[in-house]
């Protein structure tokens, strides 16, 4: 399953903690990721990450794209709700494209301990049907 890792500033230490901590599962999977975030998750990991832009620099948007071309199956994005973000509308925008395409979206380690433990026990498997009847429906 396609990844996506995102992180604002203040939260970035927790994802890396969370990719560490997760690291086998996540090593199954492909993964993409905001620049700064990407970069950090990578070096203390070790796992391959193809990195976008930074947030603020279109790497939100980046993501978006994967999303509404059904190429994205899972978000994580933590997200700091104590500090504004300039790039807010691109935040938004994200957010809502994983309402409109059911793309599961962790924006808080709470969720995201969820998520990554169904992902472990294949309640995400879901998404490859989707992706399927995609490529059926393009033909």
């Amino acid at each position: 399953m396609n990844i996506a890792l995102i992180a604002h500033d203040n939260k970035k230490n927790d994802l890396v903690q969370f990719v560490t901590a997760y690291k086998t599962i996540f090593s199954k999977h492909t993964l993409f990721a905001t620049g700064t975030t990407g970069l950090r998750i990578s070096e203390a990991t070790g796992l391959s990450i193809k990195r976008y832009q930074s947030g603020p620099l279109g790497g939100d948007q980046e993501i978006g794209a994967m999303i509404a071309q059904n190429n994205m199956d899972v978000v994580f994005f933590f997200r700091d709700p104590l500090t504004a973000q300039p790039h807010e509308p691109d935040v938004t925008a994200l957010v809502r494209l994983c309402d409109v395409y059911s793309i599961p979206l962790a924006t808080n380690m709470g969720t995201a301990e969820l998520l990554i433990r169904g992902l472990a026990e294949g309640f995400l498997d879901w998404r490859n049907v989707i992706k399927k009847s995609g490529e059926q429906d393009e033909q």
